[in-house]
């Protein structure tokens, strides 16, 4: 019953904010300061899973100005984790696929996210080169999931270096987001889905690196997030297995 409940709850919620937002953004649709207010939104409907969120958020990381956030990237659960740890001027990078799955591909596109071709190498070195012009411009900070696909529970994956050359070329600091391991965490059917804690770093100062040390400043920056990936893991209080509801 508990499981029916939560559903109908989550399937009507994600309704209305689509709606909401097209008339939020009817007047300002792909501006980037949409998305802090949905991203917020989407983070408020974690109680719905269960899940209680600790969100801790480094002082340095908040005054740091434009920068490139990199955070794991574990399963559909982010939308209600890793989306309150997102400051205000930032929108996020993902696969223009997203656009296409039901309601949220519509949230996702009106407040200002960018959607690139993954499979065209050269559209995604372009898209590089225009993040960076924008983040200029409008002095705004994008949020790159680096292992590039779910992780499903195999810890952290390897980087892929979209999100570091972006970082080099538009000269702004990497900021590393390390949401604790959330695989197999929720239970629909179950009252009390434990805790995960989001940490947002303070920031690494590319000032440290040439342009041609990408590779370095990648192992660098998943080493920091696996160093604290395991730690969270550790402080995380898990859900009581004899809180199962039934019916």
């Amino acid at each position: 019953m508990l499981f029916i409940i939560r559903f109908i709850l989550i399937l009507v919620s994600v309704i209305l904010l689509t709606a909401y937002s097209l008339i939020y953004c009817a007047f300002s649709p792909r501006n980037p300061k949409n998305n802090y207010h949905f991203a917020i939104l989407f983070s408020k409907m974690a109680w719905m899973f269960g899940l209680k969120v600790t969100y801790r958020v480094s002082e340095k990381a908040k005054a740091n100005g434009a920068a490139v956030f990199i955070a794991n990237h574990q399963n559909n659960y982010d939308m209600v984790t890793t989306t309150g740890s997102v400051l205000p001027g930032t929108v996020t990078i993902g696969k223009k696929s997203l656009i296409w799955v039901p309601f949220f591909g519509i949230i996702y596109w009106l407040t200002g996210n960018i959607l690139i071709n993954r499979d065209d190498k050269k559209s995604a070195k372009n898209t590089i080169q225009e993040v960076s012009k924008q983040m200029h411009e409008k002095n705004i900070s994008v949020m790159i999931f680096p292992e590039g696909t779910r992780s499903r529970g195999r810890g952290l994956m390897p980087f892929k270096m979209g999100a570091f050359h972006t970082a080099l070329q538009a000269g702004v600091n990497v900021i590393p987001t390390v949401v604790s391991n959330t695989h197999e965490q929720v239970k629909l059917n179950r009252w009390n889905n434990g805790e995960v804690i989001v940490e947002v770093l303070d920031p690494i100062d590319i000032s440290q690196y040439k342009k041609r040390e990408i590779r370095r400043l990648m192992d660098d920056s998943r080493e920091i997030m696996l160093a604290k990936y395991k730690q969270l893991n550790e402080q995380v209080k898990r859900p009581d297995n004899n809180t199962d509801c039934c019916g």
